[in-house]
């Protein structure tokens, strides 16, 4: 497959509905900051932005709001589906605008009454986006035996074990087992100290 959608995008320093002609996209949020100075005063940092915030209007930052609250402070890794609404207007040309379809964090859908104009109020429905939770990683028995094993002689043999082509290798399979090798390492190390103390003097 050959993506062309790539090559149409708006050459700009945010996300425009042109940008969404291929159609809808989901975004999980990074972080939220002002934008001073400009009509559109948020600036909404998404995962693979490619440093073209998503500026929402007026109407979308109410449907934000009313969603997930007033502090964007706690959006980040929150998430929405955003689409191409080719109805928007602007001087009374049709030039389209982005629109929110999906929100994650939400209990049930939702559907709240826009302001479009001083006399037209406009109702929007947001669904429910379901966020698919992360796999749980593949467990390896035959790699956590290794580290276990490697623990239990010590800090320093589990630390040449980590670092050696085997370990780095399989760092991923280890984790659900890396605290307990970090304790019996160290509990190892203490043990051989205690064993060599001298006894005090009768």
């Amino acid at each position: 497959m050959i993506d062309i959608s790539k090559t149409t995008e708006a050459k700009s320093d945010q996300l425009n509905s042109d940008d969404l002609i291929g159609g809808p996209r989901t975004i999980t949020v990074t972080r939220v900051s002002a934008n001073e100075g400009g009509e559109q005063p948020i600036n909404v940092f998404f995962e693979g932005d490619g440093g073209k915030p998503f500026r929402p209007c007026k109407g979308v930052r109410r449907v934000m709001m009313a969603i997930w609250g007033n502090d964007g402070s706690t959006y980040a890794g929150k998430s929405m589906t955003i689409w191409r609404d080719p109805g928007v207007t602007w001087g009374g040309m049709a030039v389209g605008g982005i629109r929110i379809s999906h929100m994650s964090h939400m209990e049930r859908d939702t559907t709240l009454a826009i302001t479009e104009s001083k006399k037209k109020r406009t109702p929007l429905t947001v669904r429910m986006l379901k966020v698919e939770a992360p796999a749980a990683p593949v467990r390896d028995p035959e790699v956590e035996a290794a580290a276990l094993a490697a623990a239990a002689q010590g800090v320093a043999s589990f630390t040449a074990w980590w670092q050696s082509d085997y370990g780095v290798a399989n760092r991923a399979s280890v984790g659900p087992v890396l605290g307990e090798c970090k304790r019996i390492a160290k509990e190892f190390d203490a043990a051989q100290v205690s064993d060599t103390e001298e006894e005090p003097p009768m």
